[in-house]
């Protein structure tokens, strides 16, 4: 079968919904964070020869950030996602016949279409297809007992450039053959705008779960090296708070490395500019800057792509985040100077894989290894959503990826004992049991991801227990 793609169809689709409180809220651009239910999907493909199998994705329902607009309400944001999920399973469904590629990309401009006609942005529009997309891509290596590595080295999927044309010389099966994922990866830790940097902040307000409540204690539990740095767009405020953070960073004894996130609280690239001459211009802030790798997204999606960051001065590389809502995206970026992408699983597997064969192209052909991605969260949850993110870090080669679901929420809370126990006994790499949950474990900074490259699908291995979950019907 190596070299030729699989042919299936979507029979059916069902979603479910759970729950999911934060252990400690979770301040990022215009929202704080504190609980909102993650969606399931579970779908059942037929294959060309006859076989069925069944697939399954998860991501949460993330509130102002698809959708940043103050006149919408979280359950507002909830069912834009909802809404998004109903379209691609009813362009899915009604797809026929073709590789798991082939079926995305045939609906895919159409999802975009109607949700547009809904009002709803691109970025949601990605939001459905992709986790129909990863649900239907367990589905078909569970039913021919591949890994989803195993499947992207023979390309059963069917990758083209069909959305990508520029990637039109590029031989992509040989692009996807030549990938060499990883078994580990580097838990990149985020700060968060409210998150406490010392223990000695936390006094008088602690959790008492015995998980980390502090920068200095996430450190000191898990051996971090790698940061993300949430920055709010208030220029005097941000280099206050970047001065504290890197008082605590700068007693590690070794190296560290950080980005730093605008998540869009940025007018302009004069704005961003001003930012950076500051953070050079404080001697506390020194080894801080040192470390930075890059700056994500600091400027408003409204004019992130109307002008050129190419002429700011800036001595470090610029990537879009939010900015990315089509496969077109980072064409048009590259134009203005932007020199990175970020991989998010809400985003799209095969719009990550495109991705990094323009990396490896434009850095093949300008000579140098100036374009990059960078792999990101969105506060995905222990079990199925956070183990697909990370195969998709591994298949686009990240050496680090931001990691906060598990700083936020406790483990698998919420899911039955039996859920976490089935998790735990396939992937006792990644996660471990205390005090009755199972959660990830992270030593020396680190995540070993041995166990994603034995489960046949993506990267997932037990079904999660739909029984203990609500079903939701929004397809209307």
């Amino acid at each position: 079968m190596s070299g030729e793609a699989a042919r299936l169809r979507l029979l059916e689709a069902a979603f479910f919904e759970r729950p999911v409180k934060l252990r400690l809220p979770f301040r990022f651009g215009v929202v704080t964070l504190t609980e909102a239910p993650q969606v399931f999907v579970r779908v059942r493909i037929g294959m060309e020869d006859g076989r069925e199998g069944e697939g399954v994705a998860a991501e949460l329902l993330v509130p102002k950030w698809f959708d940043k607009s103050p006149a919408l309400s979280h359950e507002d944001n909830f069912n834009q996602l909802r809404a998004a999920l109903a379209v691609a399973c009813k362009h899915l469904l009604s797809a026929g016949v073709g590789t798991a590629f082939e079926l995305s990309a045939a609906v895919e401009a159409d999802i975009h279409a109607e949700c547009a006609q809904r009002n709803l942005g691109g970025l949601i529009a990605s939001f459905g297809l992709a986790l129909l997309d990863r649900a239907i891509l367990d589905a078909l290596g569970r039913v021919e007992n591949r890994t989803v590595f195993q499947l992207a080295r023979d390309n059963r999927f069917g990758l083209t450039s069909a959305t990508a044309p520029d990637l039109k010389d590029v031989d992509l099966g040989k692009f996807l053959g030549s990938l060499d994922p990883a078994q580990t990866i580097h838990a990149r830790h985020t700060v968060g705008l409210l998150d406490a940097l010392t223990k000695a902040e936390t006094e008088g307000k602690r959790i008492g779960d015995g998980l980390p409540e502090s920068l200095e204690e996430a450190i000191a539990a898990y051996g971090h090296s790698y940061f993300k740095l949430k920055v709010n767009g208030d220029l005097a405020a941000d280099v206050e708070r970047l001065s504290r953070i890197a008082a605590v960073l700068d007693r590690l004894p070794g190296p560290y490395f950080a980005t730093l996130d605008g998540n869009e609280q940025y007018s302009d690239i004069d704005a961003v500019a001003a930012l950076w001459r500051r953070i050079g211009a404080d001697p506390r802030l020194a080894r801080l800057k040192s470390s930075i790798l890059l700056l994500e997204q600091p400027i408003a999606r409204i004019a992130a792509l109307d002008k050129s960051v190419g002429a700011s001065g800036l001595d470090v590389p610029i990537e879009i985040d939010e900015s990315d809502a089509d496969i077109g995206a980072f064409p048009r970026a590259r134009e203005l100077g932007y020199r990175g992408i970020s991989s998010k699983a809400c985003k799209g597997f095969y719009r990550a894989l495109l991705n990094r064969a323009r990396v490896a192209k434009w850095n093949a052909e300008e000579g140098d290894g100036r374009y990059f991605m960078s792999a990101e969260d969105l506060t995905t949850q222990s079990g199925v959503a956070v183990q697909q993110d990370l195969a998709q870090a591994l298949l686009i080669g990240a050496a680090h990826v931001e990691r906060n679901g598990h700083h936020y929420v406790d483990g698998m809370a919420g899911a039955p004992e039996a859920e976490q126990l089935a998790f735990l006994e396939a992937h006792p790499d990644l996660y471990s049991r205390k005090s009755g949950r199972v959660r990830l474990a992270i030593q020396n900074g680190q995540l070993d991801l041995a166990s994603l490259h034995a489960v046949p699908g993506l990267a997932v291995g037990p079904m999660p227990d739909f029984k203990a979950m609500t079903e939701t019907d929004f397809r209307g």
